[in-house]
């Protein structure tokens, strides 16, 4: 019989509202904002994290005393315990797809090495934390983040990366370019306009939930290597 679960969304942004309204699935019972967080009461509940991280240090102390997984989607430089006694799962992404060609870039990754490798992200203007799905990409190829290129003008967007106008207040575009003197590989992903956060989310609650991974810090893409 599947577990269910009280979801509480941390964040006040766009991507937390979309949470709050849209998700849902087998094992997803109630969600609430964190602030609702005593109506969970007792029972089993996940966090996810989508916010700033100012209330990171309360989520923490939260997930320590009750041993609740925390999902956290916002990746950018957050600072984790040492050694977290609760499982902490980083997501820097949902897209479920998006997550099975990380899965893939990182099982390959061992053949290109030593190899000249550029990546590259674009993402809307008003995007100002870590790209964290560019970084996720370039650890597992073992390129230095400091190297990633980084695109927030429209005009350069439009004309040079091919958004579409209508996108370009909300799309998500990297490109990996592999290559030495005669050889190129170049792997390009986008996505445009508003994407299925709350299934892919409602995917990732399915898989962390499954394998129940022990206190400690895991990666969601390790977990769905696992899953596969």
């Amino acid at each position: 019989m599947t577990e269910t679960y009280t979801i509480l969304i941390v964040g006040r942004g766009r991507l937390a509202a979309e949470l709050l309204h849209g998700l849902q699935g087998p094992g997803i019972g109630s969600v609430l904002p964190w602030d609702e967080r005593t109506a969970a009461g007792d029972g089993p509940c996940m966090v996810v994290h989508a916010g700033s991280g100012r209330e990171l240090g309360d989520v923490f102390d939260f997930c320590g005393a009750r041993g609740t997984v925390l999902l956290d989607l916002s990746t950018a430089g957050t600072r984790y315990p040492a050694e977290p006694g609760f499982p902490l799962v980083v997501c820097p992404n949902v897209n479920m797809i998006m997550l099975s060609f990380m899965a893939m870039v990182r099982q390959a990754a061992g053949y290109f090495r030593g190899l000249d490798i550029a990546i590259s992200e674009s993402h809307q203007a008003a995007k100002k934390t870590s790209p964290g799905t560019a970084v996720h990409l370039a650890t597992s190829l073992g390129v230095p983040a400091a190297v990633i290129r980084s695109e927030r003008d429209p005009q350069v967007q439009r004309e040079v990366i091919g958004i579409p106008e209508k996108f370009l207040d909300r799309h998500a575009y990297h490109d990996i370019v592999i290559r030495d003197e005669q050889v190129e590989i170049r792997m390009q992903t986008r996505v445009l306009g508003k994407t299925a956060y709350a299934t892919g989310l409602a995917r990732v609650i399915g898989i962390v939930s499954s394998r129940r991974p022990s206190p400690g810090c895991h990666d969601i893409v390790d977990l769905i290597l696992g899953d596969a």
